[in-house]
């Protein structure tokens, strides 16, 4: 069995709960414990029947070295810092053997598991950012994504757990100060630093914004496809929604402003992703028609800027990454 582990709020609800649904569509070998950072958000997910999840309140989470940094943190820093120890918490909690970290904003195509089969021997799983080169932020955010993470209950893998977990607790911050960022630049050396780190090296597992323009993609028999450059082309397992933002006017901003995405991943994946959301909220509001599921709306100020975006996204449904909700889930071909 494979086991995850989560956390999100009420912000995040209609993305954690399609993260989990895609999970369950690819494999039914699993368990995924989320920890759910409200109150509202433990109600809601408390009441709906998932039958691979444990839904845990922070009041059984929390430790006191947690709570004593708690206000010193803004509230994604406070997640950011809890990263670590939601692995820890389970993996001691639940006698777990392995428990693999996953972000709310993923989705899955495939089933994870040829992605933690690759570890082997190794006790702990690490995944690039592999960023595109355009797009370059490893001097800032780090050469590896806290997105997918892996550590095993053996001495190897509960030595790098701790030594991280007891770092977030001493500093993490969405700044960079001295070679640090968040949970993330912990991670920079730890193919030095410990032994038993492997580098997930399969390609699909890790597609996001900042690396999409890389690969290109199709769809066969069913299995969205991603090549890169000179290499076979292999199952997508996952993609990182990095900054994705529920927008006004029925909309959606797709990830930041910056990235440029393929065309094909935005018909294949944002597509399947529109679809994953709308499929999650009905469900949240059959359970609870009052629910929270998503971060207040972003503002179109970025086409509202000029007329010919408003003309064009009022035609077309789509202003680069910007896209009609409608739009998304229609055109997935």
């Amino acid at each position: 069995m494979q086991n995850f582990c989560t956390l999100f709020n009420s912000f995040y609800l209609s993305r954690g709960l399609a993260m989990y649904y895609s999970l369950l569509k690819q494999s039914s070998d699993f368990h995924l414990y989320i920890f759910a950072f409200d109150d509202d958000c433990h109600a809601t997910l408390s009441k709906m029947d998932l039958s691979n999840a444990t839904i845990i309140s922070l009041n059984e989470f929390e430790t006191p070295e947690l709570l004593a940094i708690k206000s010193s943190r803004t509230p994604g820093e406070y997640c950011w810092t809890c990263t670590a120890s939601t692995i820890w918490h389970c993996i001691h909690t639940f006698s777990l053997d392995h428990c693999t970290y996953i972000d709310a904003d993923l989705l899955f195509f495939s089933d994870p598991k040829i992605l933690t089969d690759e570890m082997g021997n190794n006790a702990v799983l690490i995944t690039e950012h592999r960023y595109n080169p355009d797009y370059d932020q490893s001097e800032l955010s780090g050469i590896y994504c806290v997105q997918f993470i892996t550590f095993k209950n053996t001495e190897q893998g509960l030595k790098v757990l701790d030594w991280w977990r007891k770092a977030c607790i001493t500093w993490c911050y969405n700044r960079f100060e001295d070679g640090k960022f968040g949970d993330q630049k912990y991670l920079d050396d730890w193919t030095t630093r410990f032994e038993g780190v492997h580098v997930m090296q399969h390609t699909g597992g890790g597609v996001a914004p900042w690396n999409c323009k890389t690969y290109s993609y199709e769809r066969i028999a069913g299995q969205i496809m991603v090549k890169s450059p000179g290499s076979e082309a292999v199952p997508l397992v996952f993609y990182h929604f990095h900054d994705f933002r529920y927008s006004a006017s029925e909309s959606f901003r797709l990830t930041a402003e910056q990235y440029l995405l393929n065309s094909d991943a935005i018909r294949l994946i944002y597509g399947a992703y529109a679809n994953a959301l709308r499929d999650a909220e009905s469900k949240i509001l059959l359970t609870d028609k009052s629910a929270v599921f998503h971060e207040n709306l972003l503002q179109l100020t970025w086409i509202k800027i000029s007329l010919s975006r408003q003309i064009h996204y009022l035609l077309k449904g789509r202003y680069k990454n910007y896209s009609k909700k409608h739009t998304l889930q229609s055109n997935l071909q």
